[in-house]
């Protein structure tokens, strides 16, 4: 796909001014990285960093009956979350599969007792999860509506974006709790502020109008140069997450995993009213991951330099046991890393004798827990 055939961000020109290395992103062209990679990395890590994120996928439910509808076409209880809260979940198919993991907002209540949700989308499923959604709404009181037009997103993540965000609004960030989201201004600009992230930092999510993006980052960009605040792209955000431990889909997540398979079964809400699609299946996924586990996924670090990649095979006394789903160089541990999916028997960390086939060498590599890196709260 060429260049003029991709979707633009309302950041496009504002990244080509500041020397950014530009990808094909799920058919989006976005930044990979304006600079050095690391510099981007270890900035989110010790201050604070700036991200374009407006190719992600907002589609808005809203009516009577929209947290009914969420509770049937999701697998988490959507009904239980307190306005201005979001949750992680996931949507998944009738045999279980996942489709897409999500965050839902709830924002305000309307009147008559109507709810309006934001369910963001990965920017590579959005089309899927906004069919998905509409096709399960059938019956119920209430409106799935297209908004990856109306929003553009900007989010400012490390330990220094508090004071950063705090000195451009009014809004009580000290009140914001970590997966809650309230609306206010930022420089002026209205916006939707969430501290949510996907970086293993503290940080906020800003949701406005496409018209208001630039004005917003170059507010931000301004208020966070004291302390080190700093432009970062895709390629950064990928090894920041991976050293969280945080699944991408596509790599940890698919259609042909559910989230029992995934270590992520504690999403899956069994408990809360009515049906919902892949129930039936997800029981047996439960029961199954209970008695007899299949692969687990696990951390591994390199005892040496070579970077494992997606689709290397882990091997174990000269057998295939899994297989790498990411990996990459590790700014913050100094060594290469991955997550992997592998065969329970050697899951537990530091289990001996396991490698990862690199081009028919049998590199050694320790199992750990994940994530790589928690940040000190």
């Amino acid at each position: 796909m060429s260049s003029s055939d991709l979707r633009h961000t309302a950041l496009d020109a504002l990244h080509r001014s500041l020397g950014a290395t530009m990808t094909d992103f799920a058919g989006w062209d976005m930044p990979l990285r304006y600079g050095s990679e690391r510099d981007e990395h270890n900035a989110v890590r010790t201050s604070a960093g700036l991200f374009d994120l407006s190719h992600m996928g907002e589609i808005t439910v809203t009516g009577p009956q929209a947290a009914d509808l969420l509770n049937f076409a999701l697998v988490g209880d959507i009904a239980s979350v307190g306005a201005g809260r979001a949750r992680y979940t996931m949507i998944c198919r009738e045999d279980g599969g996942i489709l897409d993991d999500l965050i839902v907002y709830r924002l305000a209540d309307g009147e008559a007792g109507r709810r309006t949700y934001m369910v963001v989308a990965n920017a590579s499923n959005a089309q899927v999860v906004l069919d998905a959604l509409t096709e399960r709404a059938a019956g119920f009181d209430a409106e799935v509506r297209d908004d990856r037009d109306a929003y553009a997103l900007i989010a400012v993540q490390g330990p220094a974006s508090p004071g950063i965000l705090a000195s451009l609004t009014d809004a009580d960030l000290d009140g914001l709790k970590y997966y809650a989201g309230l609306p206010g201004t930022v420089a002026g600009v209205p916006a939707l502020i969430a501290r949510t992230g996907y970086t293993g930092e503290d940080g906020f999510e800003l949701f406005t109008a496409p018209e208001h993006a630039e004005e917003l980052w170059r507010a931000l960009t301004v208020a966070g140069e004291a302390e080190g605040l700093i432009p970062c792209g895709l390629s950064c955000r990928d090894t920041l997450r991976l050293e969280a431990g945080m699944p991408l889909y596509g790599h940890e997540l698919s259609t042909s995993l559910t989230p029992f398979d995934a270590g992520l079964g504690r999403v899956v809400k069994f408990a809360k009213e009515g049906d919902f699609v892949g129930r039936a299946a997800l029981a047996e996924a439960a029961a199954r991951a209970e008695e007899n586990p299949p692969r687990k996924l696990v951390g591994l670090v390199a005892e040496g330099r070579r970077v494992p990649r997606a689709g290397y095979p882990v091997v174990a006394n000269g057998e295939v046991i899994g297989e790498v789903t990411s990996g990459a160089p590790s700014p913050t541990l100094g060594k290469p890393i991955a997550m992997a999916y592998v065969d329970a028997a050697y899951a537990g960390p530091g289990t001996a004798g396991v490698g990862v086939d690199i081009r028919g060498t049998h590199e050694p590599y320790e199992v750990v827990a994940l994530p790589f890196y928690r940040r000190q709260k």
